[in-house]
Protein backbone atom coordinates (compact mmCIF):
# COMPACT_ATOMS: atom_id res chain seq x y z
CA UNK A 1 0.00 0.00 0.00
CA UNK A 2 1.69 3.51 -1.07
CA UNK A 3 -0.88 5.48 0.53
CA UNK A 4 -0.71 7.36 3.49
CA UNK A 5 -4.13 8.40 4.04
CA UNK A 6 -7.25 5.57 4.01
CA UNK A 7 -9.80 6.36 2.31
CA UNK A 8 -12.31 4.84 4.75
CA UNK A 9 -12.34 3.90 8.76
CA UNK A 10 -12.29 0.63 8.29
CA UNK A 11 -9.31 0.92 6.05
CA UNK A 12 -7.42 2.22 8.87
CA UNK A 13 -8.75 -0.42 11.32
CA UNK A 14 -7.33 -2.71 8.96
CA UNK A 15 -4.52 -1.38 9.12
CA UNK A 16 -3.67 -1.05 12.56
CA UNK A 17 -4.95 -4.37 13.31
CA UNK A 18 -2.25 -5.77 11.16
CA UNK A 19 0.50 -3.51 12.34
CA UNK A 20 -0.51 -4.04 15.70
CA UNK A 21 -3.39 -6.28 16.67
CA UNK A 22 -2.30 -6.64 20.55
CA UNK A 23 -2.17 -2.68 21.03
CA UNK A 24 -4.94 -1.44 23.17
CA UNK A 25 -7.33 0.59 21.30
CA UNK A 26 -10.56 1.18 23.93
CA UNK A 27 -11.12 1.11 27.63
CA UNK A 28 -14.38 1.74 29.24
CA UNK A 29 -14.28 0.22 32.42
CA UNK A 30 -13.43 -3.25 32.69
CA UNK A 31 -13.77 -3.71 29.44
CA UNK A 32 -10.98 -3.43 26.61
CA UNK A 33 -10.36 -3.35 22.98
CA UNK A 34 -7.65 -4.29 21.13
CA UNK A 35 -7.12 -3.59 17.49
CA UNK A 36 -6.75 -7.08 16.85
CA UNK A 37 -10.17 -7.99 18.40
CA UNK A 38 -11.86 -4.87 17.04
CA UNK A 39 -11.36 -6.02 13.43
CA UNK A 40 -12.40 -9.89 14.20
CA UNK A 41 -15.04 -8.62 16.23
CA UNK A 42 -16.81 -6.31 13.66
CA UNK A 43 -16.07 -8.63 10.82
CA UNK A 44 -18.08 -10.76 11.96
CA UNK A 45 -20.77 -8.44 12.76
CA UNK A 46 -20.87 -7.45 9.72
CA UNK A 47 -20.93 -10.76 7.96
CA UNK A 48 -24.20 -10.91 10.43
CA UNK A 49 -25.83 -7.96 9.52
CA UNK A 50 -25.41 -8.94 5.51
CA UNK A 51 -26.97 -12.53 6.62
CA UNK A 52 -30.01 -10.38 8.38
CA UNK A 53 -30.50 -8.27 4.90
CA UNK A 54 -28.38 -5.53 5.08
CA UNK A 55 -27.70 -3.87 1.50
CA UNK A 56 -25.25 -1.65 0.81
CA UNK A 57 -26.78 2.13 1.43
CA UNK A 58 -29.15 0.68 3.97
CA UNK A 59 -29.19 2.72 7.43
CA UNK A 60 -28.62 0.51 10.73
CA UNK A 61 -29.61 2.77 14.26
CA UNK A 62 -26.84 2.26 17.14
CA UNK A 63 -27.97 2.59 20.58
CA UNK A 64 -25.61 2.27 23.14
CA UNK A 65 -24.63 3.98 26.20
CA UNK A 66 -21.45 5.85 27.29
CA UNK A 67 -20.72 2.14 29.53
CA UNK A 68 -20.96 0.33 26.10
CA UNK A 69 -18.02 2.52 24.38
CA UNK A 70 -16.38 -1.07 23.29
CA UNK A 71 -19.89 -2.79 21.99
CA UNK A 72 -20.54 0.59 20.04
CA UNK A 73 -17.06 0.90 18.67
CA UNK A 74 -17.33 -2.42 16.80
CA UNK A 75 -20.96 -2.05 15.95
CA UNK A 76 -19.97 1.11 14.13
CA UNK A 77 -16.94 -0.71 12.10
CA UNK A 78 -19.41 -3.50 11.52
CA UNK A 79 -22.00 -1.42 9.43
CA UNK A 80 -19.58 0.37 7.52
CA UNK A 81 -17.64 -3.23 6.99
CA UNK A 82 -21.11 -4.23 5.94
CA UNK A 83 -22.12 -1.42 3.41
CA UNK A 84 -24.33 -0.13 5.65
CA UNK A 85 -25.24 3.42 7.49
CA UNK A 86 -24.23 4.15 10.96
CA UNK A 87 -27.17 6.09 12.82
CA UNK A 88 -25.04 6.42 16.20
CA UNK A 89 -28.19 6.96 19.38
CA UNK A 90 -27.54 7.59 23.08
CA UNK A 91 -29.29 4.98 25.11
CA UNK A 92 -30.42 8.13 27.20
CA UNK A 93 -32.64 9.90 24.31
CA UNK A 94 -35.93 10.21 25.13
CA UNK A 95 -38.20 7.94 23.18
CA UNK A 96 -39.83 10.03 21.04
CA UNK A 97 -36.43 11.61 19.90
CA UNK A 98 -35.24 8.28 18.98
CA UNK A 99 -38.56 7.53 17.23
CA UNK A 100 -38.30 10.55 15.17
CA UNK A 101 -34.40 9.42 14.30
CA UNK A 102 -35.52 5.92 13.25
CA UNK A 103 -38.28 7.26 10.84
CA UNK A 104 -36.16 9.88 9.83
CA UNK A 105 -33.32 7.90 8.79
CA UNK A 106 -34.90 5.37 7.41
CA UNK A 107 -33.37 2.44 9.87
CA UNK A 108 -34.71 -1.28 9.68
CA UNK A 109 -32.15 -2.20 11.31
CA UNK A 110 -30.86 -1.93 15.44
CA UNK A 111 -27.83 -2.74 17.29
CA UNK A 112 -27.83 -2.22 20.82
CA UNK A 113 -26.19 -3.41 23.93
CA UNK A 114 -29.13 -4.87 25.76
CA UNK A 115 -32.66 -3.09 26.59
CA UNK A 116 -33.46 -2.10 23.42
CA UNK A 117 -37.26 -0.66 22.97
CA UNK A 118 -39.95 -2.89 20.94
CA UNK A 119 -39.79 -0.61 17.61
CA UNK A 120 -42.14 -1.52 15.00
CA UNK A 121 -40.67 -2.58 11.84
CA UNK A 122 -37.27 -2.58 13.10
CA UNK A 123 -35.41 -5.20 13.85
CA UNK A 124 -32.96 -5.41 16.67
CA UNK A 125 -29.70 -7.25 16.94
CA UNK A 126 -26.80 -7.65 19.57
CA UNK A 127 -23.45 -8.50 19.22
CA UNK A 128 -24.37 -12.20 19.81
CA UNK A 129 -26.04 -12.65 16.35
CA UNK A 130 -22.37 -12.58 15.20
CA UNK A 131 -21.80 -15.45 16.65
CA UNK A 132 -20.36 -18.51 14.33
CA UNK A 133 -19.82 -15.76 11.30
CA UNK A 134 -16.16 -15.05 9.78
CA UNK A 135 -14.48 -12.42 11.34
CA UNK A 136 -12.76 -12.01 7.73
CA UNK A 137 -15.80 -11.88 5.73
CA UNK A 138 -15.57 -11.78 1.92
CA UNK A 139 -16.51 -8.30 1.69
CA UNK A 140 -16.10 -5.60 -1.21
CA UNK A 141 -13.84 -1.78 0.34
CA UNK A 142 -16.35 0.77 1.08
CA UNK A 143 -16.60 3.42 -1.55
CA UNK A 144 -15.16 6.69 -0.40
CA UNK A 145 -18.05 8.81 -1.67
CA UNK A 146 -20.84 6.83 -0.35
CA UNK A 147 -22.71 7.67 2.74
CA UNK A 148 -21.52 6.05 5.97
CA UNK A 149 -23.13 7.84 8.95
CA UNK A 150 -26.54 9.85 9.68
CA UNK A 151 -25.83 11.77 12.81
CA UNK A 152 -28.07 14.40 14.46
CA UNK A 153 -28.19 17.75 15.79
CA UNK A 154 -28.76 18.49 19.50
CA UNK A 155 -31.82 19.77 18.76
CA UNK A 156 -31.27 22.51 21.50
CA UNK A 157 -33.20 24.80 19.37
CA UNK A 158 -35.91 22.62 17.47
CA UNK A 159 -36.52 19.03 16.10
CA UNK A 160 -32.96 17.56 15.38
CA UNK A 161 -31.70 16.97 12.25
CA UNK A 162 -30.09 14.61 10.53
CA UNK A 163 -26.81 15.17 8.87
CA UNK A 164 -25.09 12.61 5.99
CA UNK A 165 -21.10 11.94 5.90
CA UNK A 166 -19.39 10.41 3.54
CA UNK A 167 -16.56 7.56 4.37
CA UNK A 168 -14.06 10.02 2.54
CA UNK A 169 -15.57 13.10 5.30
CA UNK A 170 -15.20 10.38 8.47
CA UNK A 171 -11.63 9.37 7.66
CA UNK A 172 -10.58 12.95 6.76
CA UNK A 173 -7.27 13.87 8.71
CA UNK A 174 -5.91 9.54 9.44
CA UNK A 175 -3.15 8.53 8.24
CA UNK A 176 -1.44 5.13 7.58
CA UNK A 177 2.13 6.40 8.67
CA UNK A 178 2.86 5.26 12.40
CA UNK A 179 5.18 8.07 12.60
CA UNK A 180 2.55 11.18 12.41
CA UNK A 181 -0.06 9.33 14.63
CA UNK A 182 -1.64 12.67 16.37
CA UNK A 183 -1.42 12.65 20.72
CA UNK A 184 2.03 11.24 20.86
CA UNK A 185 2.53 13.21 23.93
CA UNK A 186 -0.11 11.04 25.19
CA UNK A 187 0.01 7.27 26.82
CA UNK A 188 -3.75 7.88 26.62
CA UNK A 189 -6.60 10.27 26.46
CA UNK A 190 -9.50 10.18 28.34
CA UNK A 191 -13.35 11.47 27.41
CA UNK A 192 -16.43 10.90 28.79
CA UNK A 193 -18.76 11.80 25.58
CA UNK A 194 -21.59 10.42 25.10
CA UNK A 195 -22.70 8.30 22.06
CA UNK A 196 -24.04 9.93 18.95
CA UNK A 197 -22.63 13.43 19.69
CA UNK A 198 -20.00 15.12 17.06
CA UNK A 199 -17.74 15.29 20.53
CA UNK A 200 -18.53 11.39 21.15
CA UNK A 201 -17.94 10.51 17.07
CA UNK A 202 -14.84 12.79 17.40
CA UNK A 203 -13.31 9.78 20.14
CA UNK A 204 -14.19 7.04 18.08
CA UNK A 205 -12.31 8.44 15.23
CA UNK A 206 -8.85 9.28 17.58
CA UNK A 207 -9.50 5.98 18.77
CA UNK A 208 -8.12 4.53 15.47
CA UNK A 209 -6.28 6.99 14.47
CA UNK A 210 -4.34 8.25 17.43
CA UNK A 211 -1.26 7.25 18.83
CA UNK A 212 -2.71 7.36 22.17
CA UNK A 213 -5.25 4.82 23.75
CA UNK A 214 -8.79 6.08 24.03
CA UNK A 215 -10.33 5.70 28.05
CA UNK A 216 -14.25 6.17 28.00
CA UNK A 217 -15.43 6.96 31.32
CA UNK A 218 -18.49 4.72 31.20
CA UNK A 219 -20.16 7.93 33.87
CA UNK A 220 -18.76 11.18 34.83
CA UNK A 221 -18.34 12.36 38.09
CA UNK A 222 -15.37 14.51 38.78
CA UNK A 223 -13.91 11.89 41.54
CA UNK A 224 -13.85 9.11 39.03
CA UNK A 225 -12.74 11.25 36.21
CA UNK A 226 -9.81 12.26 38.14
CA UNK A 227 -9.27 8.96 39.24
CA UNK A 228 -8.88 7.49 35.30
CA UNK A 229 -6.29 10.14 34.98
CA UNK A 230 -3.79 8.94 37.37
CA UNK A 231 -4.67 5.12 36.88
CA UNK A 232 -3.93 5.20 32.87
CA UNK A 233 -1.17 7.60 33.26
CA UNK A 234 -3.96 10.43 30.96
CA UNK A 235 -1.71 12.94 28.83
CA UNK A 236 -4.73 14.40 27.16
CA UNK A 237 -7.93 14.90 28.70
CA UNK A 238 -11.31 15.93 26.53
CA UNK A 239 -14.30 17.70 28.21
CA UNK A 240 -17.17 19.97 27.27
CA UNK A 241 -18.09 22.87 29.25
CA UNK A 242 -20.56 21.50 31.66
CA UNK A 243 -17.84 19.02 32.53
CA UNK A 244 -15.47 21.60 33.31
CA UNK A 245 -17.70 23.30 35.71
CA UNK A 246 -18.27 20.48 37.62
CA UNK A 247 -15.08 18.87 37.57
CA UNK A 248 -13.59 22.72 38.86
CA UNK A 249 -17.01 23.19 41.68
CA UNK A 250 -16.06 19.86 43.16
CA UNK A 251 -12.47 18.70 45.62
CA UNK A 252 -11.66 16.09 43.13
CA UNK A 253 -8.49 18.58 41.92
CA UNK A 254 -7.63 19.52 45.22
CA UNK A 255 -4.76 16.71 45.91
CA UNK A 256 -4.81 14.93 42.17
CA UNK A 257 -1.40 14.90 40.45
CA UNK A 258 -2.59 16.65 37.19
CA UNK A 259 1.30 17.53 36.28
CA UNK A 260 1.37 14.37 33.58
CA UNK A 261 -1.81 16.39 31.41
CA UNK A 262 -0.55 18.37 28.91
CA UNK A 263 -3.61 18.81 26.76
CA UNK A 264 -7.41 20.09 28.13
CA UNK A 265 -9.47 20.28 25.09
CA UNK A 266 -12.90 21.68 25.22
CA UNK A 267 -15.46 21.25 22.31
CA UNK A 268 -19.53 21.24 21.90
CA UNK A 269 -20.11 24.55 23.25
CA UNK A 270 -18.73 27.96 24.05
CA UNK A 271 -16.05 27.87 27.08
CA UNK A 272 -16.62 30.39 29.65
CA UNK A 273 -13.69 32.44 30.02
CA UNK A 274 -13.44 32.50 34.00
CA UNK A 275 -13.97 28.23 33.31
CA UNK A 276 -10.42 28.33 30.92
CA UNK A 277 -8.65 30.57 33.26
CA UNK A 278 -9.23 28.04 35.97
CA UNK A 279 -8.61 25.08 33.95
CA UNK A 280 -5.27 26.72 33.17
CA UNK A 281 -4.83 26.96 36.88
CA UNK A 282 -5.89 23.63 37.65
CA UNK A 283 -3.57 22.01 35.08
CA UNK A 284 -0.70 23.97 35.57
CA UNK A 285 0.87 21.89 32.84
CA UNK A 286 -1.33 21.77 29.96
CA UNK A 287 -2.63 23.83 27.16
CA UNK A 288 -6.34 24.74 27.49
CA UNK A 289 -7.34 24.09 23.71
CA UNK A 290 -10.82 25.01 22.77
CA UNK A 291 -11.95 22.99 19.43
CA UNK A 292 -14.41 25.27 17.18
CA UNK A 293 -16.88 23.31 14.87
CA UNK A 294 -19.77 21.64 14.65
CA UNK A 295 -22.26 18.11 13.52
CA UNK A 296 -22.59 20.19 9.77
CA UNK A 297 -19.02 21.32 9.35
CA UNK A 298 -16.84 18.26 10.68
CA UNK A 299 -14.24 17.34 9.57
CA UNK A 300 -14.13 20.94 9.63
CA UNK A 301 -12.59 22.83 12.96
CA UNK A 302 -10.46 25.85 14.19
CA UNK A 303 -8.32 24.79 17.05
CA UNK A 304 -7.52 27.52 19.29
CA UNK A 305 -4.99 27.69 22.03
CA UNK A 306 -6.27 29.69 25.20
CA UNK A 307 -4.11 32.34 25.67
CA UNK A 308 -4.55 33.38 30.02
CA UNK A 309 -2.67 36.45 29.02
CA UNK A 310 -5.91 37.19 26.50
CA UNK A 311 -8.70 36.10 28.32
CA UNK A 312 -11.51 37.64 26.60
CA UNK A 313 -10.72 35.00 23.66
CA UNK A 314 -11.44 31.55 23.19
CA UNK A 315 -7.66 31.36 21.48
CA UNK A 316 -5.61 32.38 18.41
CA UNK A 317 -6.43 30.37 15.25
CA UNK A 318 -3.22 28.78 14.00
CA UNK A 319 -4.55 29.44 10.48
CA UNK A 320 -7.11 31.80 9.25
CA UNK A 321 -7.67 30.46 5.69
CA UNK A 322 -10.27 28.16 6.80
CA UNK A 323 -12.24 30.58 8.79
CA UNK A 324 -13.95 33.89 7.28
CA UNK A 325 -16.34 36.38 8.86
CA UNK A 326 -18.91 37.56 6.60
CA UNK A 327 -22.16 40.53 6.93
CA UNK A 328 -25.44 39.21 6.07
CA UNK A 329 -25.38 38.98 2.47
CA UNK A 330 -21.98 36.71 2.91
CA UNK A 331 -19.58 39.09 1.92
CA UNK A 332 -16.05 38.82 3.92
CA UNK A 333 -15.71 41.51 6.69
CA UNK A 334 -11.87 43.05 7.74
CA UNK A 335 -10.65 42.10 11.00
CA UNK A 336 -12.62 43.77 13.91
CA UNK A 337 -15.72 44.04 12.48
CA UNK A 338 -17.90 41.75 14.03
CA UNK A 339 -20.33 39.16 11.29
CA UNK A 340 -21.48 35.82 10.80
CA UNK A 341 -18.67 32.61 11.27
CA UNK A 342 -18.23 29.90 8.08
CA UNK A 343 -15.39 27.05 8.24
CA UNK A 344 -14.85 25.67 5.09
CA UNK A 345 -14.72 21.43 4.63
CA UNK A 346 -11.37 20.55 3.36
CA UNK A 347 -13.07 17.36 1.89
CA UNK A 348 -16.43 16.29 0.72
CA UNK A 349 -19.31 18.36 3.30
CA UNK A 350 -21.71 17.36 4.83
CA UNK A 351 -25.13 18.23 4.30
CA UNK A 352 -29.16 17.12 5.94
CA UNK A 353 -30.44 14.50 5.27
CA UNK A 354 -33.00 14.69 2.55
CA UNK A 355 -32.08 18.54 1.79
CA UNK A 356 -29.03 20.89 1.06
CA UNK A 357 -30.01 23.73 2.80
CA UNK A 358 -28.31 27.00 0.91
CA UNK A 359 -28.25 28.66 4.10
CA UNK A 360 -26.32 26.30 5.85
CA UNK A 361 -23.89 25.04 3.17
CA UNK A 362 -22.87 26.89 0.03
CA UNK A 363 -20.02 24.49 -1.45
CA UNK A 364 -17.27 23.99 0.93
CA UNK A 365 -18.20 27.02 3.15
CA UNK A 366 -20.55 25.52 6.13
CA UNK A 367 -22.21 28.80 8.08
CA UNK A 368 -22.02 28.12 11.91
CA UNK A 369 -24.88 30.50 13.46
CA UNK A 370 -22.41 31.91 15.39
CA UNK A 371 -21.63 35.86 15.48
CA UNK A 372 -18.04 36.61 16.15
CA UNK A 373 -14.68 38.72 14.74
CA UNK A 374 -10.69 38.50 14.26
CA UNK A 375 -8.84 41.16 16.72
CA UNK A 376 -5.81 42.87 15.72
CA UNK A 377 -4.06 40.47 17.09
CA UNK A 378 -5.54 38.09 15.37
CA UNK A 379 -7.53 36.25 18.53
CA UNK A 380 -11.12 35.18 17.57
CA UNK A 381 -13.80 36.45 19.76
CA UNK A 382 -17.31 34.97 19.86
CA UNK A 383 -20.14 37.08 20.73
CA UNK A 384 -22.83 35.21 20.53
CA UNK A 385 -24.83 32.35 18.96
CA UNK A 386 -27.12 34.26 16.44
CA UNK A 387 -30.35 32.93 17.79
CA UNK A 388 -29.04 33.92 21.31
CA UNK A 389 -28.62 37.31 20.90
CA UNK A 390 -30.85 39.38 22.84
CA UNK A 391 -32.49 42.40 21.06
CA UNK A 392 -33.38 44.82 23.65
CA UNK A 393 -34.98 48.10 22.90
CA UNK A 394 -31.90 50.15 20.87
CA UNK A 395 -29.51 47.43 22.27
CA UNK A 396 -28.44 43.78 21.17
CA UNK A 397 -27.27 41.81 23.86
CA UNK A 398 -24.70 39.42 23.67
CA UNK A 399 -26.02 36.10 26.36
CA UNK A 400 -22.11 34.91 26.43
CA UNK A 401 -20.71 38.11 27.46
CA UNK A 402 -23.45 38.11 30.65
CA UNK A 403 -22.82 34.03 31.13
CA UNK A 404 -18.90 35.33 31.07
CA UNK A 405 -19.52 37.56 34.05
CA UNK A 406 -21.93 35.47 35.85
CA UNK A 407 -19.38 32.72 36.02
CA UNK A 408 -16.82 35.19 37.48
CA UNK A 409 -18.80 35.56 40.78
CA UNK A 410 -17.20 33.48 43.04
CA UNK A 411 -20.42 31.97 44.22
CA UNK A 412 -21.72 31.12 41.01
CA UNK A 413 -20.95 27.99 40.04
CA UNK A 414 -22.68 27.53 36.69
CA UNK A 415 -24.98 30.04 34.81
CA UNK A 416 -27.30 30.34 31.52
CA UNK A 417 -28.26 33.98 30.05
CA UNK A 418 -31.38 34.20 27.39
CA UNK A 419 -33.99 36.07 26.19
CA UNK A 420 -37.58 36.52 27.75
CA UNK A 421 -40.93 38.83 26.54
CA UNK A 422 -41.17 42.01 27.30
CA UNK A 423 -44.01 44.67 26.46
CA UNK A 424 -42.21 47.28 26.06
CA UNK A 425 -38.44 46.30 25.29
CA UNK A 426 -39.39 43.64 23.10
CA UNK A 427 -37.28 41.48 25.15
CA UNK A 428 -34.70 41.57 27.98
CA UNK A 429 -32.21 39.37 29.66
CA UNK A 430 -33.10 36.57 32.19
CA UNK A 431 -30.34 33.82 33.71
CA UNK A 432 -31.00 31.15 35.91
CA UNK A 433 -28.15 30.38 38.12
CA UNK A 434 -26.80 27.04 39.90
CA UNK A 435 -24.93 28.27 43.45
CA UNK A 436 -21.26 27.17 44.22
CA UNK A 437 -21.41 24.07 46.63
CA UNK A 438 -21.61 25.01 50.40
CA UNK A 439 -22.40 28.70 49.81
CA UNK A 440 -25.68 31.34 50.08
CA UNK A 441 -26.52 32.85 46.64
CA UNK A 442 -25.88 36.61 46.26
CA UNK A 443 -28.50 38.72 47.38
CA UNK A 444 -30.30 40.75 44.70
CA UNK A 445 -27.96 43.62 45.62
CA UNK A 446 -25.03 41.65 46.05
CA UNK A 447 -25.42 40.38 42.32
CA UNK A 448 -26.31 43.84 40.96
CA UNK A 449 -23.30 45.37 42.51
CA UNK A 450 -20.60 42.67 41.32
CA UNK A 451 -22.38 42.52 38.01
CA UNK A 452 -21.79 46.91 37.01
CA UNK A 453 -18.48 46.06 37.61
CA UNK A 454 -18.62 43.67 34.09
CA UNK A 455 -22.14 44.55 32.67
CA UNK A 456 -23.43 47.73 30.94
CA UNK A 457 -26.75 48.49 32.18
CA UNK A 458 -28.82 47.39 29.23
CA UNK A 459 -26.86 43.78 30.11
CA UNK A 460 -27.57 43.37 33.34
CA UNK A 461 -30.62 40.46 34.08
CA UNK A 462 -34.05 41.55 34.63
CA UNK A 463 -34.77 38.39 35.88
CA UNK A 464 -32.69 35.80 38.28
CA UNK A 465 -33.87 32.43 39.58
CA UNK A 466 -32.10 29.62 41.28
CA UNK A 467 -31.31 26.08 40.48
CA UNK A 468 -29.69 23.27 41.91
CA UNK A 469 -28.66 22.30 38.43
CA UNK A 470 -28.97 23.52 34.51
CA UNK A 471 -31.11 21.33 32.48
CA UNK A 472 -28.91 19.77 29.28
CA UNK A 473 -28.66 17.61 26.49
CA UNK A 474 -26.73 14.51 25.83
CA UNK A 475 -24.01 16.75 24.35
CA UNK A 476 -23.89 18.91 27.26
CA UNK A 477 -25.44 21.96 25.91
CA UNK A 478 -27.95 24.17 28.32
CA UNK A 479 -31.75 23.70 27.37
CA UNK A 480 -32.55 27.41 27.40
CA UNK A 481 -36.25 26.86 25.57
CA UNK A 482 -36.69 24.87 28.64
CA UNK A 483 -35.05 27.63 31.39
CA UNK A 484 -37.49 30.07 28.90
CA UNK A 485 -40.31 28.31 29.39
CA UNK A 486 -39.66 28.37 33.39
CA UNK A 487 -39.06 31.73 33.65
CA UNK A 488 -42.19 33.26 31.34
CA UNK A 489 -44.42 30.50 33.41
CA UNK A 490 -43.19 31.37 36.56
CA UNK A 491 -42.16 28.33 37.64
CA UNK A 492 -41.10 27.91 41.70
CA UNK A 493 -37.28 28.24 41.61
CA UNK A 494 -35.62 25.89 43.38
CA UNK A 495 -33.49 27.87 46.05
CA UNK A 496 -36.56 29.41 46.64
CA UNK A 497 -36.39 32.81 45.54
CA UNK A 498 -36.50 35.02 42.78
CA UNK A 499 -33.52 37.76 42.65
CA UNK A 500 -34.86 40.97 40.21
CA UNK A 501 -31.57 43.04 38.83
CA UNK A 502 -34.11 45.56 36.45
CA UNK A 503 -31.55 47.68 35.52
CA UNK A 504 -32.58 51.58 34.56
CA UNK A 505 -32.74 49.97 31.27
CA UNK A 506 -35.53 47.96 32.04
CA UNK A 507 -38.03 49.49 34.09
Amino acid sequence: MNRAVPISLPELLAHRAALHPERTAVVNGADRLDFGAWQARSGALAAALRAAGLRPGDRVALRHGTADWVAYAVAHLAVLRAGGVAVPLSDRLAPAVTAHALTDSGAALLLHSGGAPDLPGVRALTEADAAGHPAEPDLPPADPGAPAQILYTSGTTGTPKGVTATHANLAYGCTLDERRRPLRHSRAFLHAFPVGTNAGQTMLVNALNAHAACVAAPQFTPLRFVRLIAEHGVGSVFLVPAMAIELLASAALAKADLDGVRLVGSTAAALPQPVALALSRAFPRAQITNYYTSTEAAPAQITLLFDPGHPDSPGQPASLADLRITDADGRPLPPGEAGELWLRSPTAPRGYLGERDRAVFQGPWVRMGDLGRIDADGFLHLLDREKDVVKSGAHKVSTLQVENALHAHPLIADAAAFGVPHPVLGAVVAAVLVPAPGTEPPTAAELRTFLLGHLAAHELPATVLFREELPRNEGGKVLKRELRRQVTQGAPPTAGQTLPTTSEATR
